[in-house]
């Protein structure tokens, strides 16, 4: 699986708010602290080829989560942000397919090749990307512009986020996607 600008892939950008920045909330360690950072450089790629973008955010149908939309946590980063028209679909589930228009937009555009970047890498990040192979796409997941955070174990052992992060990337690769970095992308787009 190859990709260049001809392709006029898809830059997905999921999940990247406030809210994850809250760290104890989400599992007290996080790994790839510049996940958000690589993701700003692509997006600035993107926008400098003029290749489709699209912004995707969690709006939690629960009160007290931090990316429900009445709190600050739902805002995206500041590195990220949407300028101009570029479209923000909106999700309460893991995947961006579910309840949004995601597939019918990029269908529109005919668009075959998606770029994923964001939050979190075994959550909403592996169901998009799970979902986004099974319908047919060629999809491109960048381990790092994506981080994930410690989780439980069920005897409530620690597994570490970096861990997380690499389990979740060797679930994918060459099943649902094929795992690229920003450099790659940088000198192939």
């Amino acid at each position: 699986m190859s990709i260049s600008r001809t392709d006029r892939p898809a830059l997905i950008l999921v999940d990247i708010q406030k809210g994850f920045d809250d760290i104890a909330y989400w599992g007290g360690q996080r790994n790839n602290p510049d996940a958000e950072e690589n993701a700003g450089e692509l997006l600035q790629l993107w926008r400098e080829h003029r290749l489709p973008i699209f912004h995707i955010k969690h709006c939690s149908s629960k009160p007290e989560s931090l990316l429900n939309e009445a709190n600050a946590g739902n805002d995206f980063k500041d590195l990220v942000r949407p300028i101009h028209d570029e479209p923000i679909i909106k999700k309460n589930v893991n995947s961006a397919f579910i309840g949004t228009d995601l597939k019918e937009r990029l269908d529109n555009l005919e668009i075959t090749k998606l770029v994923m970047v964001g939050l979190t890498t075994d959550h909403c990040i592996s169901t998009t990307v799970r979902m986004a192979g099974n319908l047919g796409f060629d999809t491109f997941l960048v381990s790092d512009a994506t981080a994930t955070f410690n989780k439980k174990g069920l005897e409530g052992q620690d597994y570490p986020a970096e861990l997380i992060h690499a389990t979740a990337l060797a679930s994918l690769n060459h099943e649902f996607a094929r795992i690229v970095t920003t450099e790659f992308l940088k000198q192939n787009i």
